[in-house]
């Protein structure tokens, strides 16, 4: 179910920052769909469901990065990806983190920069023959009761 959420995400949401091709290439990671659920299993992982079905997720790799925000387009704009976001800030903060970072997509980069993220660096990325540019941006935490100084 995931995997199907991050495919409509980047289908229907990135066309107006990503050709055809550079969005095939990125949904591709999703094909295999044990990789796909070890990966996001291997880190923290946030889903946002409605009606006891999933509409978004967002995991965290290590204590200080955002690996993944992904918003099936059906419920963009309504506030689910802001939530995840939240949630994964007060998890890292709790967890002993003073910043997180993120590697934006440009369609996602609004959404992170409104948020209080600061663009860092520009990246381009290889994926399946087709390179994608993002942005590496970066939030100070403020830290939560009880987190490590």
């Amino acid at each position: 179910m995931l995997a199907q959420i991050f495919v409509a995400a980047i289908q229907e949401l990135t066309g107006d920052d990503y050709s055809e091709a550079q969005q095939e290439a990125w949904a591709a990671a999703a094909e295999d769909e044990d990789a796909f659920g070890k990966k996001l299993a291997g880190e923290l992982t946030l889903i946002a469901t409605m009606q006891n079905s999933p509409v978004g997720f967002a995991s965290l790799r290590g204590t200080d990065h955002i690996d993944m925000v992904y918003v099936h387009p059906s419920v963009a704009g309504q506030g689910v990806g802001a939530m995840l976001i939240d949630a994964l800030e007060k998890l890292a903060g709790a967890r002993g983190a003073r910043a997180l970072s993120v590697d934006a997509s440009d369609t996602a980069f609004d959404f992170f920069r409104k948020r209080g993220y600061v663009a860092k660096q520009r990246n381009s990325v290889p994926r399946e023959g087709e390179w994608l540019a993002n942005t590496t941006m970066q939030k100070e935490l403020k830290p939560s009761a009880g987190a490590p100084q």
